[in-house]
């Protein structure tokens, strides 16, 4: 739990995998977004929450471009390091909707994630992902789903951990446990 979560009652969902190389990152991200996009199909007006922690060079940057493009954008997913934002339109259906991909690595103070009106973008349907939410010190919005990278022995290994902090997260956990668990 970051300093930007209030305890509450978490649902106890949570998803560990470790991954040897890229590939099998890459496919984790895909799951969850195809689970994620199974949860706004049923629910296109909702908006989603994800934080993205760990060390520097853990794979942050890695694990989100693989979620939006696994969510349907087909362009370059670049990092938000100096921009501190990045917006991409996705379409699902006849719905659209927006992922904004954010990056506090390089905030000095919680302060300027307010004053830069990113706050807005937490309001509507869509989708945030943020990477470093510790930066923010307690400004952002509750997460739905908090995932936790480290690095592993080898340059392309990681351990990752998905645990769910609200109903629309279990949820979205749970669609991925099941997919898992279907036979071929």
């Amino acid at each position: 739990m970051t300093g930007n979560q209030t305890p509450q009652a978490t649902p106890k969902v949570s998803l560990k995998q470790y991954c040897r190389q890229e590939a099998e990152t890459a496919s984790l991200a895909q799951r969850l977004a195809s689970s994620i996009r199974e949860g706004m199909k049923n629910s296109p007006q909702s908006h989603f929450n994800i934080a993205l922690e760990g060390d520097l060079g853990t794979g942050k940057t890695t694990f989100a471009r693989h979620l939006i493009q696994g969510l349907g954008y087909e362009g370059k997913v670049k990092s938000p390091t100096y921009t501190l934002c990045e917006p991409y339109e996705l379409h699902s259906n006849q719905d659209s909707f927006t992922a904004h991909h954010f990056d506090l690595y390089r905030m000095r103070d919680p302060l300027e994630w307010q004053e830069a009106g990113f706050a807005e973008y937490f309001d509507v349907p869509g989708f945030c992902l943020i990477e470093w939410p510790e930066k923010a010190e307690g400004t952002l919005p509750t997460f739905d789903i908090q995932i936790t990278l480290a690095a592993g022995a080898e340059e392309n290994e990681r351990a990752i951990e998905l645990n769910a902090s609200s109903e629309q997260g279990k949820k979205v956990l749970e669609r991925i446990q099941k997919t898992q668990a279907a036979p071929n």
